[in-house]
Order: structure tokens, then sequence, then C-alpha cells
């Protein structure tokens, strides 16, 4: 169980975290009801514990920065602050309905001395709904600037640390204050949070481990999280040695966004990968089953507040730069790029392409200009630097080239750009081109589109006509999260300078006519999916996502950040020993069916055979005349008949029950069933596991097996439903069917399941006069779900004066029919070790099983 103190977080780390200096708690708790203060900060319950609150909802957002604007006036000795009004976190709000109450959880851009932090946190809670996190200025260098930005940042953009000159190693210490750091801001949140009503949406990169130390908080607590970084591919997310813990972390939420298919593609093969979570299509949504929760996967890239925008484009200082820019390259086409100084952001290749265009196209020369406004770097490093070298040293070169007295093609704009200049250039430019070799998503593209459909004011300024057509022309890069959804663009690869090059010329020389298409599509498109309606469908699905929190019985397990929480049904229990064996010394005529892999024998196990210590308690309970004991496998006969012979009156079904036999001394019976089908199966099953490295095919009796656990995962799945689809197909006339269970796809007779052999064996022993008292069906697989529906069934058919007592459990906590669970082999072995001991009371079998056992029970 999760523990009750909240003082304990950094006891999630793996290491031990950076000493933080313990800031008394300035931020009072939220008064959320007239006269009520919400529920206090150190009880807890495991679930929730705060009063609810009946006024309105709230959305709590946490990100790295709040949305703020702080500055220090030395005069007065005091803070000034102001809202960011082009802060994404502040216009998303508009998404949410205007009753919404919406609280900001982030730090400051600023130090804030420790006597004024009280005073400023109670502030700017009052004024602007904000509450300061505080991190110290030493972890917050390791935090971000070292984690974050050396470490996270460029393995997120494909970069390996091959080599030191090249990118950071992984530092373990960097790792502790990002640890240090989420706890901070997950201590925040839960200063602030009502965890029955309100919803937390987690923003980036930065805080990918923050979702555990608040799920460990409150099980139930509604969770969701936006990465706005690309996600890796599996191949270079699995090099960072955090890899597990920081996965952990984001499914400890209930909904996770990703811009892009192909992010959320790479997340879901890693979940795959390294930890052997499957997923799958839940009426359109994406779901990851884990621990009986389901995370959900959202797919929306964000977009832009086109009010803020078209507010900036219709001031008159807009209007005076866009006229003098326009003056300035009259009778020139203008390419537009906007891009940060970063190595990601293919700034040089752009140049290089640029420059091979006006190479190529002596007509261009003199006509044509590019300006580069270059935004200042997010972060420091010897790669930046180079990166601006290398710019500054091409642009001289293609000046100097190509440039004349009055003309200089490339014009780069190094500083600090106003937010009207920007815009400006954008309404004037005829082409716009981002060339990024990996980027989140990228919003220059959008705002391009929406400066270029102008204003009457912009109009007049520029001497339009107000009802002429609209054009605009947009060249991006295909590694960018905004390209799936600009179907009008020229998409690039960016490294292909020649490809670059003939884009813009397609760009700059395209019809009119061609022009107007291409930008009213991709209006309609940044009109209708704007910041708000990002916000609002974001959390619409979170919604939906947590509206079965209650619905199930919660508990935490697991240490450090492997922390996660079961989720099961209220009638979903594990099984007590004492229970069953309480029933067990009490009844009179038992029925126990067990699978064989992954029962009995651990399924990771590279020796199948059974161990002395199953084959003792296999004997002991069919050893015993009160009881009927069956294995009940998909394995072969003579494996089986092999591997349990020292089992005299163990009764074996094999090949999920089309042979079976009811001791060692008894013949095998068969189903008739016509098996002509395998000679249609075998070349489908050769044909595929030819194709598919590692899988193998198993020819049994009664039914052909197609493995694939040992094949790639993510191909071996695939191949494994192109398999079912094909089969399915070539056997529809057939007497067969066609499963798909665990790695495996098996084709077997019609009518033969593990659920008929329960069937028959419950009533032969009602036929005999015997009728079961006790029945009890352990089994890991989807074939056993067929054992436990039967048994219910079954016994509510037959004619039995009193109902037995019913015992159906899986191994693994998961959705199943059965009503009870047992985590893992050794629980099983366990329990039929206190079966075996209430079979033998006697002192001297109880020593002799107590010795047998002593590593089990």
């Amino acid at each position: 169980m999760a523990s009750r103190s909240c003082a304990n977080f950094f006891d999630l780390a793996s290491v031990e975290i950076l000493d933080i200096p313990q800031i008394p708690r300035a931020l009072p708790r939220v008064m959320t009801v007239p006269g009520i203060i919400a529920g206090g900060y150190g009880s807890n319950d495991g679930d929730s514990d705060s009063i609810t609150s009946a006024c309105h909802e709230r959305k709590i957002i946490v990100a790295n920065m709040l949305p703020l604007h702080a500055q220090r006036d030395t005069a007065a000795e005091k803070w000034c602050f102001s809202l960011d009004e082009d802060s994404l976190l502040l216009q998303l709000k508009d998404g949410f309905s205007p009753e919404t109450e919406v609280i900001y959880v982030g730090s400051l851009k600023v130090d804030v001395e420790l006597s004024e932090q009280e005073e400023v946190t109670q502030r700017l809670l009052e004024e602007f709904k904000c509450v300061p996190t505080y991190v110290p200025r030493d972890i917050q260098e390791k935090f971000y600037h070292g984690f974050c930005k050396q470490q996270l940042w460029p393995l997120f953009h494909y970069m390996l640390p091959m080599c030191p000159d090249h990118g950071d190693r992984f530092d373990r210490q960097l790792w502790q204050a990002y640890v240090s750091a989420n706890k901070l801001f997950a201590d925040k949140v839960m200063e602030v949070v009502n965890p029955e009503d309100d919803y937390i949406w987690v923003q980036d990169y930065h805080l990918m481990v923050l979702p555990t130390f608040l799920r460990k908080r409150y099980h139930r607590v509604k969770l969701g999280f936006f990465l706005h970084s690309p996600f890796p591919s599996s191949e270079i997310y699995r090099t960072l040695p955090v890899r597990d813990e920081i996965l952990k972390g984001l499914l400890n939420c209930d909904l996770i966004g990703f811009h892009t298919f192909d992010y959320a593609r790479h997340f879901l093969s890693c979940c795959s990968r390294m930890l052997g979570l499957d997923y799958e299509s839940k009426r359109g949504h994406i779901g990851l089953d884990y621990f009986g929760r389901t995370v959900y996967i959202k797919i929306l890239p964000v977009g832009i507040h086109k009010g803020r925008l078209e507010l900036v484009l219709n001031l008159s200082s807009t209007f005076a730069k866009a006229k003098e820019v326009q003056e300035q390259f009259k009778g020139m086409k203008v390419i537009l790029g906007v891009d940060d100084m970063d190595i990601f952001k293919g700034i040089s290749l752009k140049l290089l392409a640029f420059e091979h265009l006006l190479q190529q196209h002596e007509d261009l020369q003199g006509k044509l200009v590019l300006v580069q406004i270059v935004n200042p770097a997010r972060s420091s490093g010897k790669d930046v630097q180079e990166a601006k070298r290398e710019a500054y040293l091409t642009v001289d070169r293609i000046n100097q080239i190509y440039g004349r007295s009055n003309y200089e093609p490339v014009i780069l704009i190094d500083r600090p750009v106003a937010r009207y200049e920007k815009t400006a250039y954008y309404a004037v430019a005829d082409c716009c081109i981002v060339n990024a070799v990996r980027d989140g998503m990228n919003l220059v593209p959008y705002k391009y589109i929406v400066c270029r459909q102008g204003s009457l004011g912009m109009d007049e300024a520029m001497g339009i006509k107000a009802d002429s057509l609209r054009t605009s022309m947009l060249v991006v890069s295909e590694f960018i999260g905004c390209s799936p959804s600009l179907s009008g663009a020229i998409r690039v690869n960016p490294w292909d300078i020649e490809a670059v090059a003939e884009a813009l010329n397609v760009a700059i020389t395209m019809s009119d006519s061609e022009k107007v298409l291409r930008h009213e599509k991709h209006y309609r498109y940044v009109s209708s999916h704007d910041v708000a309606y990002w916000a609002r469908s974001f959390m619409q699905d979170l919604e939906r996502a947590c509206k079965d929190h209650y619905s199930k019985r919660c508990w935490g397990i697991g240490l450090g950040l492997g922390f996660r929480v079961i989720a099961l049904s209220p009638s979903f229990r594990k099984l007590s020993i004492d229970h069953i064996v309480s029933s067990y010394r009490r009844t009179q005529r038992r029925a126990i069916f067990l699978d064989y892999d992954g029962t009995v024998v651990p399924q990771s196990s590279m020796v199948k055979a059974p161990s002395a210590e199953v084959i003792t308690l296999l004997n002991t309970l069919s050893n015993d005349p009160k009881n009927t004991v069956y294995i009940v496998s998909g394995r072969g006969r003579t494996s089986l008949s092999e591997w349990l012979a020292p089992c005299e009156r163990l009764g074996i079904a094999a090949e999920h029950g089309y042979f079976i036999r009811e001791s060692k001394t008894s013949d095998w019976e068969s189903l008739a069933s016509d098996l002509e089908w395998n000679e249609i199966v075998e070349p489908v099953m050769k044909l595929y596991r030819e194709a598919t490295d590692g899988s193998y095919i198993e020819t049994k009796e009664s039914a052909l097996v197609w493995h694939h656990h040992d094949a790639d995962p993510d191909f071996g799945s695939c191949q494994a439903k192109e398999l079912l689809d094909h089969l399915e197909s070539v056997l529809a006339n057939e007497p067969a069917v066609v499963k798909r269970g665990q790695h495996i796809v098996e084709v077997k007779p019609q009518g033969v399941t593990k659920g008929l052999v329960s069937e028959k064996v419950l009533s032969m022993m009602v036929d005999s006069g015997k009728p079961p008292d006790f029945v009890m069906c352990i089994g890991d697989d989807r074939s056993d779900e067929d054992m436990f529906e039967s048994i219910l069934s079954t016994v509510s058919s037959l004619s039995v004066t009193a109902a037995p007592d019913i015992f159906a459990c899986t191994v693994g906590q998961k959705p199943s029919k059965a009503k009870y669970y047992l985590d893992d082999t050794a629980d099983v072995l366990r329990l039929l070790g206190g079966l075996a001991n209430a079979s033998c009371p006697k002192p001297r079998h109880t020593a002799q099983f107590q010795l047998a056992f002593g590593s089990i029970i």
C-alpha cells in the first residue's frame, strides 16, 4: 500500500536526491466553498482527501514556467508582474467555459529572495491565479540547463551523445536534479488541488516524472500530460539509462497527448518493447491497459491564438513596418524564415538550398531575397555557437558571390525582433520556409497563413484591394509536427539541398490560382483548429478517460519511480489462501482444473518440465480421494505424459481438450474430427515463418501453432494480425477455428476448447452421483477464459441440490471472467501447497510438506 505520508517523496528516486532546503510552506489551502478550507495537506487515504468544490470546476495547468512577465523595481524595491499574453498556457483558457477556474503552477523566470517568497506567492495567487514553484538555483541549473536541455532535448530530437564533443553523456547528478525539481512542482500542485474534482494538465518534457508523485499521493487523481516535443523512435529512446522511470511516469497519467501519430507510435512502441504493454483502438481511441487502468493516447497538434495575432496585425506600427518592408523589396520575391538559433532548425541547410537556387537559376539573381529572422537561442553551448558561426559564414559567402551594390540576396536579422515587426514580414513574404531537421510542432507556418490573409487596415497600408484573392506558399520539412496538417504545403527533406532549392523555385513560380487554393485550404484549417480547439478537445478526452475512476478499487504497488496504481473491478480480488483452504477443508467432492504454462510452470522458464515440488503437489492433491484433478493445457499429449508420468491419478487434457484421459492407466480419448484443413494451413504458416525472423511452427496432433515470441515485438504482432486474417479467409468453409493467443496464432478443430473439458468432467461427477461441492480453476491465458465461463454456466445448468464453492482464478492482474487473481506462478504454488497441507493434516505429513515447500509457502 502507498505510504500515508507525503514527506518522503524523494524515496521515489532510485538514487539519493540532492538536498533541498526546507522552505516554509507559504501557500495557504485554497478556499473552495465559503467558510470551508479544502482538505489538509498532511492527510491521505490513498485515494483522495479533500472536500469537494461545489462552486465550479477547476483546471490546474502545470508547466515549467508560469505565463508571467516579472521585473524588479529597484527604486521601489518591489516586484512588478504582468500576464504574458503570448503564452500558450494563457491562451488555452479560451477552450474552457467562462465558469472554469484555471490555476497555473510553475516557476518564475527570475530569482526571488527567500524573505520575499511568501509575499510574492500570496500576491500571484490572488492577482493571477498563479502558484510559483521556487527551485533552488543549483538544482534549477542542473534540472533545466543540464538534464532537460543537454540530455532530454537532444535525445528527443534524435541526437545521440556518441562522443563528448557532440552531446553531453548521461549524468546521474543531473537526473537527480530533474527528479528533485519534479518533486517540488508536485508539492505545489498538492497544496492547491482538490483531487476528487480538479483536472490536472501537465505540460511538456520538463515534468515527465511528476505524474508518479501525484499518482502515489492521490490514486484517483485526474491527470493529463501533453508532450510538445517529438518523441523519438524506440531505437533512440532506449539508449536513455532512465528510460523505464520516465515511461512509467507518463503511464501514471490518464491521458497522454502528442502532436502527431508518429510521436504517439514511437511512444507506444517503447511501451511494447521495454514494458511489454500492448495497445488497442477502443472505439476510435487508442488505449494502453496498464495494471487495470486504461491510459489513453491523444493525437492532436496545437494551434495558434488567431485573435491575438490579428490584434498585432492591426497595429499602426505593423502597418508602418509592412509598408517599409514592401518598399525595401519592391520588385522582388521575398522568402521568409523565422527560426530559433539551434542545431535542429536547419538554418544552414536552408541557406545552402537558397544558394543552390541562385546558382541554378541566374534569372532569379537580383529578383529574390531570403529574409532570415533568428530568434535568440534557448540554450547555450558549443553546438549553438557552431551553428551560428556556420550560418554567418554561409550568408557572407552568398552575399559576396551573388550580391550587388543595392542588393543582398540574404538578409540575416540576428537580434530581438518585436512581434509587430515579425508580423509585418509575415504579411509581405511571398513564401515561408521552415526547414528544421527535427521539431516538435513549429507554429511559424500557421502564423504566416493568418498574416497573409490580411485585414482591412493592412490591405490599405500595402495598397491591396480589399476584394483581392489571398495567396501564400509554404515549404516545410517533413520532420516537423505541423507538416501532416498542412496538406497544401510543399514538403521537403531538409537534408536534400537540391530538392529544397527546387521546392523554393516551384513555390515562387506557381500560378496565383493554385496559390489561392492552397492558401484557402490552410486558412480554413488554421482558423478551425486554433489553440482553444486543441485545449477543449484535450480536456474533453481527459474527462472521458477519468469517468470510470470510482468504479474500480485502487491501490498502489512498486517502489521508487516504478510506482503504479492497480485498478480492479470491485468483484475482482486476490484469492486468499486462508479463504480457499477453509472451503477446501469443509468440502468432500472437489474438482480442480489447472493450466500448465504460466500457471504451475513459469511462462518465462526455459525448462518446461515441472519441478520436483510441482510433481509432489500434484501427486498429493490427485491422490486425495475427495479430489478430481486435471491439468488442462494446449501442449501435446506426448510432452505432458512424459513430464507428468509420476502422477498416477492425475487427469490430463492435452491440446485444449482434443485428447483427454482420467489417469495414467486410462486410455486417451480424442474428439473425432476432420483434420484435412492441415494441408491448407501448413503452407500459409510456413510462408509467415520464412518472412518473420524468430518465429516457428509447432505441429500438434490436432492443431498447428505459429509462435512469434522470439520475433521483433512490433513486426511479430503485425504479422500475427495478418496471419489471422489470412487463415480466417482460407478456412472460411472448413471445420477449424483460428485463435490468437499470447505470442501465438493457433488453428485447431472447431468446437475444441478448454471449456468443454471442464464441462465434461463436471457432468461426469454429477452423473456418477458425486456432484461437486468445490470447484477450482486456475489459468493465465485467453484459452483459460473459456474454462472460467464454462464452469459458471455448467454449474448453474446442472441439477445439483446445493451450489458448490467456485474459485475461478486468473494469474496476473488483468481483465478476466474469473472472480479472483493470483500475482504469479509462485503465488499459485503457495496456494497449492496450502491445499496439499489440508489434504494431509497428520503431523508427519505436515513436517514433510513444510520441508518440501519451505521455499514456496
